[in-house]
Parts: C-alpha cells; sequence; structure tokens
C-alpha cells in the first residue's frame, strides 16, 4: 500500500510538470503570435507557481504587449514588496510610468534608483543592465559612471560603457571607453580590445566608427607622441581597413623611433602586396632597401619589391609582351646576383609562371622548376608549391594525367596541411574540367571543412556550381559545355573557349548556369583586353541576376574598369556607390567604401 501512495504521489508530480510545460509552450506561443492578452493569462499564473527570471521577463512583456499597464504597475507594486532589492521592478515600473506619458514619475524612479546605488560591483552591473533591457540607455550611463565614483576606479565598466556608446551611436565615446583601457593596462586589454573593435568596425557601412577612431588616435598621438601604443594601434586600425598609406606611414615612424630593422614595415609591405595596393607596397619595400644591403631584410625586400611590379604589371588594363619580357629579364637578373636559394624562392616561382602562362615558354619554365625541386637546400614544403605549378603547367599543356599524378603526389605527401589541401582542390578542378562531376564534388565537400581559407572558399563555389547546375534529371549537359570552356580558357584557348561559352548560351538561355558563363566570358574579354564587352557582359550580370553570388563581383569589376581604363570618374562613383547600398555583405564592400570616398575627393587623413 506505501508502495502505491508513493508511485501515485510521484505521478501527480510528473503530471502537474507537464501540464506547466504544455501551458509555458502555449504561452510562448501566444506571445510569439503578439496574442499578448492571451500569453498573460497563461504567464500570470506560471509566475505564481515558479517566480523564476524567465517567467517574469514574459509575463510583465505581455502585460506591455496588451498594454494593461494597470494591471502590470499593480503586480510591480507586489514585487517591490515581496523584493526590495529586486531594482529591476523599480525600472520596469519607471518603463510604465513612462509608457503612459508620466514622465515625471518615470524620471523620479530612474533618477532614485542611480542615486541609492551602493558601492557593489555585481549590483552596478545589473542595475544598468535593466536599464539597457528599456532602452534607457542615459540612464545605464549614469549607473555606470556613479559606479566608478563609488568604487573609486575609473577604469572600471570599460567595455560595458563602449557598449552602449556604440548603441547610442556616439562613436567617439565609444573609442575614448576602449582607448582609456589601453591606456590603463595595455598587455591585459590590447587583444580583447582588438577583437571587439574588429567585431564593431566589421558593421560600418558608412566608415562613422572608423573615421572616430582615426581621429581620436591621431589626436591621442599629438597630444602624447611619446606613448608608442596608440602609433601601434593606428597602425593595426589602417591595416584592417586596408589603409596602406597611413599603415606606410605609421610602420615607418615607429621603426624609426624603435630604431628597427624594418620587419614592421615589410610586414605591412607584404599585406598591402596581397590587397593589390602596389604603390604602397613599394613604398615600404623600397624604405628597406634604402637601409643598405647589410640590413636583414634588404633580400627580401628587393625580392617582394619585384614581385610587387609584375603583379601591377599582369593586373593593369594596359600591359604588353614587351611588359612582360622587361619583368622576366629582371627577374633573371636577380636570381642570377642572389642564386636559387629559399630566400629568391618567391622569384623563381614567379618566372616559371610567367615564361609558362604569358611568354608561350613552358618548356623552359618546366625545366627550372625540376632543376630547383631536385635541390636539397630547398625544404619539401616548398618543391611541393613548385611541383603544383608544374602540374598547372601540365594542365595547361594538355597532359591532364601527368598533372593529377603530381597533384596526387603533394596531396599523399601533406595530407593534412595546406599545401595537401591545395593539391587535393587542383586535383577536384580537374576532376570538374574532365566532366567527373560527381567525384570532383565528393572531394570539394571534405575540402569546404579546411582550415586553409581560401581554398575552403574555392572548394565551396566549386561545389556549388556544381550542386546548382544539376538538370531535374539528373542531365550534366550544360555543366558540361562550361567545364569544357573553363578548361579551354585555363589552357589560353580563350577563342575556342569564347564559341563554346556562346554555344551554350543560345543552346540553354533559361538555364541556372547562364550567370556563371557571362562571368566567364567577361573575365575572357578581360584578359584580352576587349574591355566594352566585358563591361556590357557584367552590366548583364547585374541586370539579370541581381540576387547571383557573382554580381557584386560583377558590379566591382565594372567600377574598377570604369576608373581605371575608361576614366570614368562618375560612372565609377556610381557603381561603387550602387554595390555598397545592395551588397552590405560583400567582401568587396570595405575597398568599394575607400575607393568612392577618394574618387569623390573626401578628406581621409
Amino acid at each position: 500500500m506505501k508502495f502505491f501512495y508513493v508511485l501515485l504521489f510521484s505521478l501527480s508530480i510528473v503530471l502537474c510538470a507537464n501540464a506547466q510545460s504544455t501551458d509555458e509552450q502555449l504561452a510562448v506561443q501566444y506571445y510569439q503570435n503578439g496574442e499578448f492578452d492571451k500569453a498573460a493569462v497563461l504567464f500570470e499564473r506560471l509566475y505564481e507557481s515558479n517566480q523564476n527570471t524567465y517567467l517574469y521577463n514574459y509575463y510583465i512583456n505581455s502585460l506591455i504587449g496588451a498594454e494593461d499597464y494597470e494591471t502590470a504597475e499593480t503586480f510591480l507594486k507586489r514585487q517591490m514588496r515581496r523584493q526590495r532589492n529586486n531594482v529591476r521592478f523599480n525600472i520596469d515600473l519607471g518603463y510604465i510610468y513612462k509608457s503612459l506619458g508620466e514622465n515625471e514619475k518615470s524620471q523620479k524612479e530612474f533618477e532614485t534608483i542611480v542615486r541609492n546605488l551602493t558601492a557593489n560591483e555585481n549590483v552596478i552591473r545589473e542595475t544598468a543592465g535593466a536599464f539597457i533591457v528599456r532602452r534607457e540607455l542615459d540612464y545605464a550611463v549614469q549607473c555606470y559612471t556613479q559606479g566608478r565614483t563609488l568604487l573609486r576606479n575609473n577604469s572600471l565598466f570599460g567595455f560595458e560603457m563602449a557598449y552602449i556608446f556604440e548603441l547610442r551611436n556616439d562613436y567617439t565615446g565609444m573609442v575614448n571607453e576602449y582607448l582609456n583601457l589601453l591606456e590603463e593596462n595595455t598587455n591585459t586589454y590590447l587583444a580583447t580590445v582588438q577583437n571587439r573593435l574588429q567585431t564593431t568596425l566589421s558593421n560600418d557601412p558608412e566608415g562613422l566608427k572608423s573615421d572616430a577612431l582615426k581621429k581620436e588616435l591621431l589626436i591621442r598621438i599629438q597630444r602624447n607622441p611619446s606613448t608608442i601604443f596608440y602609433s601601434e594601434m593606428l597602425l593595426w586600425h589602417a591595416v584592417q581597413q586596408k589603409d596602406f598609406e597611413t599603415a606606410f606611414i605609421q610602420s615607418k615612424a615607429i621603426d624609426r623611433r624603435s630604431n628597427g630593422n624594418g620587419e614592421r614595415v615589410l610586414n605591412v609591405g607584404i599585406t598591402a602586396l596581397n590587397n593589390a595596393a602596389y604603390t604602397e607596397a613599394a613604398k615600404c619595400f623600397e624604405y628597406i632597401i634604402e637601409k643598405g644591403e647589410n640590413n636583414y631584410y634588404y633580400v627580401d625586400a628587393r625580392v617582394s619589391l619585384l614581385q610587387t611590379r609584375y603583379a601591377q604589371i599582369i593586373n593593369s588594363y594596359d600591359f604588353t609582351r614587351v611588359n612582360l619580357l622587361s619583368i622576366e629579364n629582371q627577374y633573371l637578373d636577380l636570381i642570377r646576383e642572389y642564386g636559387k636559394t629559399q630566400r629568391t624562392f618567391p622569384l623563381i616561382k614567379d618566372l616559371a609562371y610567367i615564361q609558362a602562362f604569358y611568354l608561350g615558354k613552358a618548356d623552359t619554365a618546366i625545366i627550372i622548376l625540376n632543376e630547383v625541386a631536385e635541390m636539397p637546400t630547398i625544404p619539401q614544403h616548398l618543391v611541393a608549391d613548385l611541383k603544383l605549378l608544374l602540374g598547372d603547367i601540365l594542365l595547361m599543356n594538355g597532359n591532364p594525367w601527368e598533372a593529377t599524378l603530381i597533384y596526387s603526389q603533394v596531396e599523399k605527401t601533406f595530407k593534412n596541411a595546406p599545401i595537401g589541401h591545395d593539391a587535393k582542390f587542383r586535383n577536384a578542378r580537374l576532376s570538374f574540367y574532365i566532366n567527373e562531376f560527381e567525384w570532383a564534388k565528393a572531394q570539394l565537400d571534405i575540402l569546404k571543412a579546411s582550415t586553409s581559407k581560401l581554398i575552403a572558399n574555392d572548394a565551396m563555389a566549386l561545389s556549388l556550381l556544381i550542386s546548382d547546375n544539376v538538370d531535374y534529371d539528373s542531365s550534366y549537359v550544360p555543366l558540361s559545355i562550361y567545364a569544357r570552356a573553363d578548361m579551354l580558357s585555363f589552357q589560353n584557348k580563350d577563342g575556342e573557349a569564347l564559341d563554346l561559352l556562346d554555344s551554350l548560351e543560345r543552346a540553354f538561355p533559361h538555364h541556372l548556369i547562364q550567370d556563371n558563363l557571362l562571368f566567364k566570358k567577361a573575365q575572357i574579354f578581360i584578359k584580352s583586353k576587349q574591355f566594352s564587352q566585358a563591361d556590357s557582359v557584367l552590366k548583364k550580370i547585374t541586370d539579370v541576376f541581381p540576387s547571383s553570388v557573382l554580381a557584386d563581383n560583377s558590379l566591382f569589376l565594372r567600377a574598377e574598369m570604369q576608373e581605371k581604363k575608361f576614366g570614368n570618374i562618375e560612372k565609377a562613383k556610381e557603381l561603387y556607390q550602387e554595390l555598397m547600398l545592395n551588397y552590405k555583405d560583400s567582401v568587396f564592400m570595405i575597398e568599394s567604401r575607400k575607393r568612392f570616398r577618394a574618387l569623390r575627393g573626401d578628406g581621409l587623413n
């Protein structure tokens, strides 16, 4: 009998819990549907039996949503009598008064809360947090300010204050809070401050936060020229914003002040080079070269400067074969001067690429690559890099099976390393070229988790290209034609590639692959210096396929051509602005804003 009563009691507890769970789910559903009066009835009953913060929030917000301020006021006053130390009730009561238009009563309630704060850090945070929930940001600031006075510590609550200032769009206040933290203790707060700033600057479409940070840093540098971390922060910010002119100036100033060897400047130059800021990159490398041959980074700077000149040529719109032959000779001269070593390795790789893909000297390039790959002084990971280029050259020359053997060797040797992932991607790309789509996609889907962001992104893009363009009947015909054209373009057979793409466009005018084939045509037109045709095709992508993943890329290329090839500044500004307005998540957002403001003549310094 005793067992029966125990079992009955346990069952009743389970049934009650289930009933409460069902009521809670129904109440939440009412709340989400905007049926606040129905939600309030259920949440009131639930809160009376289980007075937790979760149910309280739902109940009071249901009453507010239903505009039942009278019940809310009565409930809050009852809670204030029960829990005198919980200021959340007082703040919500002030919010009720404000909702009723009783601003004097609301203000009195809020000011009393701030005035009665005690020197307890946790209570101050909780009180300010409750004000933030009700969007009473001014009172939240007053809480933290009063807290600093009570606790006699002006560095407290810096991150919290910065957050509130950002909510208030007071970016100068936000920046000052972060910089004050660094002034208090650079080593302790530097990484966190930079992470917070990096996050907030990533959502800065008008550049207002960035401008506020730069302006305040410049003010503090002028006011405290001996405080080096402000210059370090300005350098960091400039690199984040890809403002390499400022980055060069700051890195040079820090290097001179610290009597450095140019390492900071070299790193800025390499970053600028990787971001196609060739003028600024060249300034960085020339600064180090001026330090003389005895400087540790002298050879690296000369190598990087030549790489910059090469990149500047091939990424311009008007380079000629004469330009390429000139840069080839400069590469050969520098390699002869310093020999085939690890430090000149980047030159050797570039030289082989220039000869194979631009000058029609594939056999010469293959000889150089094989010679260097057999040198015992070259580390194996660099040899693997050369082999990948060798595979590309063999593929370009129409030897896909030899290319895949080389890719597979590198992949097997460096299975879990980025260069191994790169080899795997090239093998998958080759499989795509020869229409082995299912195998290619299987390999690409593995690579989407690669630790190398570049490889992961490339794998994602090619995988999506395959999956998005398989027909409902599992037909690969349009994709097969596109893949063949893509390989022909890789092999510099651009005329044949365009013929195939034209036939694909005519045969499948409504197929999903249209945006991809148009973009490929535009790339070929740019490569062959048919810029008007490229502009026309890119415009068609943004007009007909505005939601395509290639739309922002197309818009940026058009803007760049209008600016740098056609000299149509007004049109370029219009296109950069269109990208900023319509593609706010684009990877080209920051660069577009920078170029637009430069063309508009904004004083960015």
